[in-house]
């Protein structure tokens, strides 16, 4: 059973989260509430969850949609307005599972993913909202669409899978500066016509913000280390 002091821990860590992205949006010039906060969960179980959860906070995310199975659907049924986003990679074997869990999928990369998610939906009678992953450093290790080839990724997206996109992610390089990725992703965003950035994490979550951010996506400054 997880301590009173940790639950303590987590649920202060949140506060100061949303009192710097209250601060964040301002400073933006941005109405408050413009900024999603996705809770990031990964490695993390139950007994972490649920005091953030008893606070209020409904929206969460995943990297993993098998580790997301075994600690959601419970968690969900108590708390039914909860949001689960997927926010890591997608092998296609997991397509069906992720549809069915989660309520957004932020990491769209590929055509066989894109057929899939189209072809579970019209299956399941759900489609989860949908974001494209845009390799801004264009990493060769990295997933994601190159930032010269997104907007025909969407395009086919929508008129070959017959899918809805909603908005862009990108995770810079490791080390990088961040303001110029952020910059990118929002500057394609502004020419295809697309709505959603999800962009910034713990450590450069303002920035983010400043550079019109929609979802930020934050573990460790609410979870504390991972080990």
């Amino acid at each position: 059973m997880i301590s009173a002091a940790i639950m303590d821990a987590s649920t202060g860590r949140l506060a100061t989260v949303m009192t710097r992205i209250a601060a964040a949006e301002k400073a933006a010039g941005r109405p408050p509430g413009s900024v999603k906060v996705i809770a990031v969960s990964k490695t993390f179980g139950e007994e972490a969850i649920r005091p953030l959860l008893a606070k209020g906070q409904r929206v969460f995310g995943e990297n993993r949609v098998q580790e997301a199975k075994t600690k959601w659907p419970l968690l969900m049924a108590e708390y039914a307005d909860t949001e689960l986003h997927l926010v890591g990679p997608l092998q296609s074997n997991k397509v069906r599972e992720a549809v069915a869990l989660f309520d957004a999928i932020h990491t769209i990369d590929r055509d066989k993913i894109a057929g899939a998610i189209a072809d579970e939906g019209g299956r399941q009678g759900r489609t989860p909202r949908l974001l494209v992953e845009v390799n801004t450093g264009g990493e060769p290790q990295k997933a994601g669409v190159l930032p010269e080839d997104t907007e025909a990724f969407v395009r086919r997206c929508r008129e070959v899978h017959g899918l809805s996109i909603d908005g862009l992610m990108c995770i810079p390089p490791v080390a990088a500066v961040v303001a110029p990725h952020f910059a990118l992703l929002a500057k394609i965003a502004k020419r295809i016509g697309l709505r959603s950035l999800s962009m910034g994490m713990s450590a450069d979550f303002e920035t983010a913000i400043a550079l019109g951010a929609t979802d930020v996506r934050i573990g460790s400054a609410i979870f504390g280390g991972r080990g």
